[in-house]
């Protein structure tokens, strides 16, 4: 009995844990940018005497969802969202560097450009500085030119390119504050190929429906593997009963 109690004991810890990372992923379905985790798992037989007759689950992996979320447009000069892949490179308060796809901007009182989570957004040569009394126009290309609100309106100055980055996705770790970070731990090379578009933002990729789907099916799973558990402890009882009879 012991041994269909840990067989079942590893498939309901495991579920737990699946149903931990899609009840996270609902949680940020209107995040912005957001990626989805999915948990990996794999069944590995129970090596002892005899047959391995029985399997127990592992953890295999944490695998992020990098499929593109929805764009949706808000016409706001300062969001923009990445087309196709890439990523936003951001400094981080150690000074490396991070990514996000996240693209709602803002200037703070610095004058730096950077996230609504006030993470500074990197240039070409370093973090971007937002003269006052300016509005901002951002280029596809990534390029942040702005235009005086007083004075002669005509003149645009650039005053540099957002670092726009694709690495090889599987290069990337997700960090606990949500953003990527390249597993090398060095800063990715400028992808001049990599566009965004003004006035919009991505949305999560979480798909709610196949999450719930998924939710509910993995709480049904957890309930076997309890019933499971309660058989064998059932069952164990009622041999101690038959066994003290004789």
């Amino acid at each position: 009995m012991d041994r269909l109690i840990y067989t079942a004991m590893t498939g309901a810890k495991h579920v737990f844990m699946q149903q931990a990372g899609t009840a996270h992923n609902l949680a940020n379905a209107s995040t912005i940018g957001f990626k989805a985790q999915e948990h990996r798992f794999r069944a590995v037989p129970v090596q002892g005497e005899g047959m391995p007759t029985r399997a127990f689950v592992v953890d295999a992996s944490v695998k992020d969802v990098f499929d593109e979320g929805p764009l949706m447009y808000t016409g706001r000069n300062l969001d923009v969202a990445v087309e196709g892949r890439g990523w936003i490179s951001v400094q981080l308060p150690d000074g490396s560097e991070a990514y996000t796809r996240a693209g709602s901007l803002d200037v703070n009182v610095n004058g730096l450009l950077q996230t609504k989570t006030g993470y500074t957004v990197l240039g070409d040569g370093g973090p971007l500085n937002i003269p006052p009394d300016s509005s901002i126009e951002i280029a596809p290309d990534g390029t942040v030119s702005v235009i005086p609100e007083y004075g002669s309106r005509n003149n645009s100055n650039a005053v540099g390119r957002i670092k726009l980055v694709n690495p090889p996705e599987q290069d990337l770790e997700r960090g606990a504050d949500g953003l990527f970070r390249l597993t090398s731990k060095q800063p990715a090379p400028v992808d001049t190929n990599v566009r965004v578009s003004s006035g919009t933002l991505e949305g999560s990729n979480v798909n709610v429906t196949d999450a719930m789907v998924n939710l509910i099916s993995l709480s049904r799973q957890f309930e076997m593997q309890i019933k499971l558990i309660t058989t064998a402890d059932t069952n164990a009882r009622q041999a101690d009963q038959i066994i003290s009879m004789r």
